[in-house]
């Protein structure tokens, strides 16, 4: 099963991602954590990313595409996989598409994190990040010490996260994302939509229940 998560940053989608993941037993597979892996692991195409990088450019889609690709094919995927922050644009769209055809692997879902922009900025506003790990916390003030990775890494706000820098990446993501759910709903993909305020478990139970998956 390949279930694609959309939604605005701090919807929520990346937890939901690991619980959907551990209750279907397939991996998550986020583009910012296969790329650094490929960077740190010096593959072809890591070494690619890494000079694209080191020149202040963008990783061109292609290249993600293909560390997609690999991932993918692991092993470890064979059962299917939720893919988090993997489609952004139509481009990525058209590549993922893609890159699962050639795989024999078509999107099942594609779930859609809606979440009202004052609640967002509320939310975000609130939220700190390890600097070692990059996992997010609610609650936690900056300074405090993480050790969720087994790296002992500190608690930062980072400035995206201040209010005027969250509304202006929702503007982002409206600009980039509607032309994605319109990409979707064209070919006919089975498009989940998600409330996601609420708790975690609110939240989760809403979108296994979507899923009816028990």
């Amino acid at each position: 099963m390949i279930i694609v998560l959309l939604g605005p940053p701090g919807a929520g989608k990346g937890t939901q991602g690991e619980r959907l993941a551990a209750r279907l037993g397939v991996p998550k597979i986020a583009t910012g954590d296969v790329l650094r892996a490929a960077v740190r692991d010096g593959t072809p195409l890591g070494l690619e990313a890494k000079a694209a990088m080191d020149r202040g450019d963008l990783v061109p889609d292609a290249v993600i595409m293909g560390i997609m690709k690999e991932a993918l094919a692991a092993p470890s995927a064979a059962r299917g996989a939720i893919l988090d922050g993997v489609v952004r644009t139509t481009p990525q769209a058209d590549g993922l598409a893609e890159t699962l055809q050639a795989l024999g692997k078509p999107v099942d879902a594609v779930l859609l994190f809606e979440i009202d922009e004052d609640e967002l900025v509320r939310r975000l506003s609130g939220r700190t990040t390890c600097d070692a790990c990059q996992r997010p916390f609610f609650g936690r003030a900056p300074g405090e010490t993480c050790a969720e990775s087994g790296q002992v890494g500190t608690l930062v706000r980072r400035k995206d996260d201040e209010p005027e820098a969250i509304r202006k990446r929702m503007q982002v993501y409206r600009d980039q994302t509607a032309p994605v759910i319109d990409w979707y709903a064209t070919r006919g993909t089975n498009m989940v939509r998600i409330d996601a305020i609420g708790s975690l478990d609110e939240v989760e139970a809403r979108m296994l229940a979507a899923l009816r998956i028990q």
